[in-house]
């Protein structure tokens, strides 16, 4: 069990296939399964032989196409059993075992397929249909009846495996150091994101503070004295570059434009952000913003609250609108609706 414990790469990185190399190589594949099973059918009953045309086709298929390694148990549980139940159907049918058109064709795509198990990391559950396969040809006289030549394709399943196998205890040590390799690759590429988002983050926030921020400094900076009305910008400016810190998500040029208005009509305008847009579509936080703005522009009293909720709640962002004449909320859920009570 140590072996499947030990994971291999995928075989598109076993092999440096590309996407579309890889589905050329399942495509080839696949066509060599069929093509060894479809001599089954001038032997055999062709409903037999077409059962297990479509039990090796499909096993195929499986053992190549899912993503993850080492192959799920359900589907190593299938390729595994596959080829016995395969040959099982078709060898009782063959009768002169020295003729080239009756051999046991079904041993040969049992072994292709037992040896792409190997690959994927199944060692274990791979001997293990090798010797149900080899169990199925013992019951039914396989090694007593027939021709020597007949013995030794049957026993093709033993050298394809024993060979893969071997191949891959040679390969294991490779495939750690490529497995570590992409590995750091990857946390160094992980890295190297966060280091430029960060950068273009605090780009971003020094650009828009020198926008909004260094004419008011100037003047500071000179040591002028402010008037009232400078004086006012300079506490709607501290309150929108409040915004921008405590709210991202919302700080966009029409929200900010309206909280600004409203904070000079007097209204209290606090604006929060939990993270609810991750994973929401673009058209939704939308909503929100619309929703925010026109609670801002009729607002002339009193508090407005705007929420983005955390994520995993059944809404995306409240409104909450506080005056003398009544309190308004305003929900946003995460199918874009809106909902409005006093």
């Amino acid at each position: 069990m140590t072996a499947e414990r030990d994971l291999p790469l995928g075989m598109r990185d076993l092999f440096g296939l590309s996407d579309g190399m890889a589905w050329l190589f399942v495509v080839i594949f696949e066509v060599t399964i069929v093509m060894y099973m479809r001599v089954n059918f001038d032997i055999a009953p062709p409903a037999l032989a077409f059962v297990a045309l479509v039990l090796m086709a499909v096993a195929a298929l499986v053992v190549l196409v899912f993503p993850v390694d080492p192959l799920p148990w359900p589907a190593t549980a299938y390729v595994a059993a596959a080829g016995p139940v395969s040959v099982a159907l078709t060898m009782p049918w063959v009768e002169n075992p020295t003729s080239f058109a009756h051999q046991l064709w079904t041993a040969y795509p049992t072994s292709y397929l037992l040896s792409m198990l190997v690959l994927r990391g199944r060692i274990v559950s791979a001997w293990c249909g090798v010797l149900a396969t080899g169990t199925v040809l013992v019951t039914m006289g396989a090694f007593t009846t027939w021709h020597p030549e007949t013995v030794v394709r049957a026993l093709t399943p033993v050298a394809t495996v024993g060979a893969v196998t071997v191949f891959m205890a040679i390969v294991r040590p490779t495939q750690r150091s490529l497995r570590e390799l992409r590995s750091q690759a990857n946390r160094r590429a992980a890295t190297e994101a966060a280091l430029a988002a960060a950068t273009a983050e605090r780009d971003r926030q020094l650009t828009r503070l020198d926008r909004m921020a260094r004419p008011v400094l100037a003047r500071i900076a000179e040591g002028a004295q402010l008037t009232d009305a400078e004086r006012e910008q300079c506490r709607l400016l501290e309150a929108e570059l409040r915004d921008g810190l405590r709210a991202p998500d919302l700080a966009t040029e029409r929200l900010s434009t309206a909280a600004r208005r409203a904070r000079s009509r007097g209204v209290e305008v606090t604006l929060l952000d939990d993270g609810g847009f991750l994973g929401v579509p673009e058209w939704v936080r939308h909503h929100v913003i619309d929703a925010a703005v026109e609670e801002l522009d009729t607002a002339e009293a009193g508090t407005v609250t705007v929420r983005v909720l955390p994520v995993g709640r059944r809404w995306v962002a409240t409104v909450l609108a506080a005056a003398p004449t009544g309190d308004r909320r305003t929900e946003i859920d995460t199918a874009g609706a809106v909902h409005v009570s006093t």
